[in-house]
């Protein structure tokens, strides 16, 4: 059998060669490309190859940047395993990103303290690495949805769980995994079982020491949250209880056993935890538990506060929509007299949960009838419930025309980009470089905003241009909603399955036992898809291909108003990674209302077109979504493109890395495109079959709905 050998190294004029290659400009005024190869020499074909290639990696980054790497690289390879060799240039990299030319040059030179690093985090997790099962795991736990983000300080505001950037508390990988999922479990726990409940920040300050008040609180309120845990998470319990172990379990003096016996008890809530403190104020904080974090009273009072005040307008807009829709109502807008109306005709009923026997299941019944409450309503209940621990009476009355205004904080909207792109209200996202093969970490600053409104007569135009388009769509649409299938060999049913019968019988005559399942029944599917449209906004959209795209929307939001899904649509476009807009044209809480007519008017060419930033954030929006199916939609007429290189196959496989994701999220995409060179690259990015080309944009309008139309049946 023949024998195989890797390659023989490099000799140092090949290497010296090579090096002049990619660092001519730096290495044409130091003349130290033999200095360079030379050192090089020593290593394996393999190594050698390995940083040639990351040489001219970063070469097209920064020649400067290339040749540190290659002076410093030497040691690099003596002390760091090639993952970790990887890791080290990676950081470098974010660091020239974000910082410049010096401070990365920095990291290179500091090879050796980052190799001593590697060896304490040999073994630890880091948040980027779990952050995606995290995410899962606490979508699988009761309650809102939940946002994940690194922090400095554990602790949670209601609406995020922040968590560690790493850990390294264990010895092994799977410990401080398992150590991770405790804490994020602590922090939800938090949110379920009514932490926040009470006036915290007004009962903690009435205390000496508000400081000790809040920390001795937090670690009696643990003590009650580890109890519930027991009881409806015995294995997860179990393995809390094996990390405190392994890290030292906290000590309670045995005068604090009458308080903890109530804090275990299985009713016990918040206030039994407030009373603990004032019996045990005077004694010693104890040591914390390893998955207990911080308390942010504050922070979660703001959140909270915001919250309520979004959901109950968002709640009322809800009831006021299925009113009119169970009344076949054709105008979507209610005035405050139907309003006042409707709140003597609406009713609560609070029943038990079959299947969590120790909460309240809650109906909304009109004129004594129930009502059915879609999956994303029902979110809205569960949520106000978990905050107030009761839907009150005054939320009963269904809301006008109009929503909650969530960029109502005074600034102008026009005003957001000036000073550092970093302040409050920004989404940082990172950026795939495929030819690093890495994401650049924080690297697109996006925000939202709002279209701004045109109160012009282009949505009635749009009305007579194309009524009886809009009435067969509207026709078409109609059957969708609520279509039934017939579901054979079932148990129960209102007709004979024939062939199940026959089935059955060649069975029993066989010596076989005969099936039961020989009937039909006809069973009403029930629509549960939430659909994102992603509308390019580009300065390429001006004159008829902008025209289009407003019909196309008017069109296709007078069909779904018949349908019923759940749909949102948001503009996009901007200038450089540091200006990335996305623009608010209707939300999923939103009714089609004049609003939201006007700003499908007001759509307007803008800059350009980066698209992968707009997918990762629409692709959060739609993960905060209650639906079995979540599509997201691009309408768009090219390829992606910015100015500062956002462009041919960098902007392509950035914009294919952000569907990835999508994908994994259980998120569809599609694009719909008039590029006539669409088929040059949309494939690769969207997939063979998830994107269609409609050659003429006069047909643009009608085809959006026909498209939809199929992906959704």
């Amino acid at each position: 059998m023949a024998m195989t050998t890797s390659p023989a190294p490099l000799s140092t004029a090949e290497l010296e060669e090579r090096l002049d290659e990619y660092l001519d400009p730096v290495l044409s005024s130091r003349r130290t490309a033999g200095g360079l190869a030379a050192a090089l020499a020593e290593f394996s074909r393999s190594q050698q190859d390995f940083v040639l290639r990351w040489v001219g990696i970063i070469a097209k980054t920064n020649a400067e940047l290339a040749f540190q790497f290659a002076a410093q690289v030497p040691e690099g390879l003596r002390l760091m395993a090639p993952d970790d060799l990887e890791s080290w240039i990676i950081q470098a990299m974010d660091t020239y990103d974000r910082m410049g030319l010096y401070p990365a040059s920095a990291v290179f030179q500091e090879g050796g303290a980052y190799a001593a690093r590697v060896q304490t985090r040999a073994n630890g997790v880091a948040f980027d690495d779990v952050s995606g099962i995290l995410e899962i795991f606490v979508r699988g736990l009761s309650g809102r949805a939940l946002k994940l983000q690194p922090g400095d300080e554990i602790y949670t505001d209601t609406s995020t769980l922040f968590l560690p950037v790493s850990l390294t508390r264990l010895a092994d990988k799977d410990g401080n995994f398992r150590l991770y999922k405790a804490i994020a479990a602590h922090q939800w726990a938090q949110t379920w079982y009514g932490t926040f409940h009470a006036d915290l920040n007004t009962i903690l300050a009435d205390f000496p020491d508000q400081d000790k008040a809040t920390r001795l609180f937090h670690a009696l309120e643990t003590v009650r949250l580890d109890a519930h845990l027991a009881l409806d998470l015995p294995g997860l319990h179990r393995d809390m209880q094996e990390l405190q172990k392994a890290l030292g379990e906290p000590h309670y003096p045995a005068f604090w056993d009458k308080a903890l016996q109530a804090l275990r008890a299985p009713g016990a809530s918040v206030q039994d935890t407030i009373s603990a403190l004032r019996a045990l104020y005077e004694s010693a904080v104890p040591a914390p538990r390893c998955y207990q974090g911080v308390l942010q009273t504050a922070r979660a009072e703001q959140a909270m506060a915001q919250r309520i005040a979004r959901e109950k307008v968002q709640f009322q807009t809800a009831l006021a929509r299925l009113i009119n829709s169970g009344e076949q109502r054709t105008d979507p807008t209610i005035g405050p007299e139907d309003a006042a109306q409707n709140a003597k005709r609406l009713r609560l009923e609070r029943n038990m949960d079959p299947d969590q026997s120790d909460r309240r299941r809650y109906e909304v019944a009109v004129d004594g009838r129930p009502m059915v409450i879609p999956q994303d309503v029902r979110a809205i209940m569960d949520s106000i419930i978990q905050d107030l621990g009761d839907i009150p009476d005054d939320y009963l009355v269904a809301a006008g025309d109009g929503g909650y205004q969530q960029n109502n904080d005074g600034k102008n909207p026009d005003d957001v980009w000036k000073g550092t792109y970093h302040e409050e209200g920004a989404f940082l996202y990172n950026e795939w470089d495929y030819r690093r093969q890495h994401y650049r970490k924080h690297w697109c600053v996006l925000r939202e905003v709002d279209v701004h409104p045109l109160y012009d007569d282009f949505v009635s135009r749009t009305r007579i241009k194309y009524a009886t388009s809009i009435a067969s769509l509207r026709k078409s649409f109609e059957a969708l909603r609520g279509e039934e299938r017939l579901m054979r060999r079932q148990k129960n049913g209102d007709n004979i399955d024939f062939d199940a019968v026959v089935e059955a019988y060649a069975d029993m005559r066989h010596g076989m036992e005969m099936s039961e399942r020989v009937l039909t029944k006809l069973r009403k599917l029930e629509r549960n898809i939430a659909v994102m449209f992603m509308v390019d906004m580009s300065g390429s959209t001006k004159g008829w291909i902008n025209d289009a795209e407003r019909e196309a929307l008017v069109l296709l939001c007078e069909a779904l108003e018949v349908l019923g899904d759940r749909y949102a649509i948001y503009g996009f476009s901007g200038i450089t990674r540091k200006r990335c807009e996305l623009y608010r044209i209707k939300r999923f809480d939103e009714p089609y209302s004049d609003l939201v007519r006007s700003r499908i008017a007001g759509i307007k060419p803008e800059d350009y077109t980066r698209m992968g930033v707009t997918i990762r954030h629409l692709t959060r929006l739609l993960n905060e979504v209650e639906a079995r199916t979540k599509l997201l939609i691009t309408l768009s007429d090219g390829k992606p493109d910015d100015y500062d290189g956002y462009r041919g196959d960098y902007g392509i496989e950035d914009t294919r890395q952000a569907l990835i994701e999508a994908k994994r999220d259980g998120i569809h995409p599609f694009c719909i495109t008039i590029d006539t060179e669409a088929r040059d690259y949309l494939p690769h990015m969207y997939g063979a079959v998830n994107w269609a080309l409609i050659d003429d944009v006069r047909r643009l309008p009608l085809k959006v709905s026909e498209i939809y139309r199929r992906l959704t049946t």
